[in-house]
């Protein structure tokens, strides 16, 4: 399936850092075939799916890979230790640390 996502300010994010204020993207079947701005969109395409973004942002995949949506238990007691000087591995070791909250306590709770 041809997709065609767009009027869309898009950030391309690569070496050239490019920035199309009135921009498109094309995928088929899910993957990426062209990216650019609206005005250079490929002559005669038919789209199977026009999705209209009314001028949003459309950027490559921004993760921040530290979030948790769910955690059990809170850790200041082990940030008060760890200002005191004890070491992360220390208190991992005792079994404290993010395994604690975000594994052990999480399963439990589930």
């Amino acid at each position: 399936m041809l997709t065609l996502f767009r009027h869309c300010r898009i950030a391309t994010c690569d070496e050239r850092l490019q920035v199309f204020e009135r921009g498109a993207v094309l995928t088929r079947d899910g993957m990426i075939e062209w990216v650019g701005d609206e005005s250079g969109l490929p002559a005669g395409l038919r789209a199977d799916r026009t999705i209209e973004l009314a001028g949003r942002w459309l950027t490559p995949g921004l993760i921040d890979c530290h979030t948790h949506l769910v955690f059990a238990g809170q850790r200041a007691a082990e940030f008060a230790r760890r200002t005191a000087g004890t070491s992360y591995a220390d208190i991992a070791r005792e079994g404290g640390g993010i395994l604690s909250t975000c594994v052990r306590l999480v399963r439990e709770r589930g």
